[in-house]
């Protein structure tokens, strides 16, 4: 399958642990879990337990990859 087989996703080839290890280290838990109203982010998170349920809830994931797109979008804004 070639690169730019689907040019219109812009998490074509990006890993969830990737999206949610960027997050954690952007935005921290607490952030995360007033954005997107996940309560795993916010009751004792974890990487691995947190990385599970995006795997298992695809509303969840979603939600996450959402966040990360306008974390991406707001770094571009800011130049960081």
């Amino acid at each position: 399958m070639s690169s730019n087989s689907q040019p219109n996703n812009p998490l074509h080839g990006i890993k969830l642990a990737d999206i949610l290890t960027e997050l954690i280290e952007n935005l921290g838990w607490e952030e995360m879990e007033k954005e997107t109203g996940i309560k795993c982010f916010g009751n004792n998170p974890t990487y691995k337990s947190s990385l599970k349920f995006l795997r298992t809830m695809p509303w969840a994931r979603k939600r996450t990859e959402d966040l990360y797109l306008d974390w991406l979008e707001y770094k571009e804004l800011h130049n960081l």
